[in-house]
């Protein structure tokens, strides 16, 4: 299979594609041309990758655990828990401390301009001041 071709049938853009061969996470043979030529198993390699990648996985872990997904995309060997485990424990205090930070945020924007922002996902109650010049209707 040309890249082109692993290309329509993944979705997968060609420089996408290069680039997971670069990190070593895709495979290719060259013709005696210098094109790339993917095993049939190509397909379902990249899917595996957009499924870690959508996980939050680093290409550099992805390379790590790649050999180690089995069947569909998302099955792994449990061996490989620990590590997604402590991954969605660093996901959960990015989360945290995002948090925090919108929470600071707020509070001083509500100091500084008299607004009230509410919680993520509600509605913006924001008191405009009077726009007009002093002395002016």
């Amino acid at each position: 299979m040309k890249i082109g071709e692993l290309s329509r049938e993944t979705g997968v853009g060609v420089r996408l594609l290069r680039y997971y061969e670069e990190q070593g996470l895709l495979s290719s043979e060259r013709t005696p041309g210098g094109q790339r030529v993917y095993g049939p198993d190509a397909p379902a390699v990249v899917r595996r990758i957009r499924a870690l990648l959508g996980a939050g996985l680093p290409t550099r872990g992805i390379a790590e655990v790649l050999d180690c997904v089995c069947g569909s995309e998302a099955e792994i060997e449990p061996c490989l828990s620990p590590m997604l485990v402590a991954r969605l424990d660093a996901i959960d205090e990015q989360i945290h401390d995002l948090q925090d930070t919108r929470s600071s945020l707020a509070a001083l924007v509500a100091d500084t301009e008299g607004r009230q922002l509410a919680a993520p996902g509600r509605a913006m109650d924001i008191r405009v001041a009077d726009s007009a010049a002093p002395g002016q209707s």
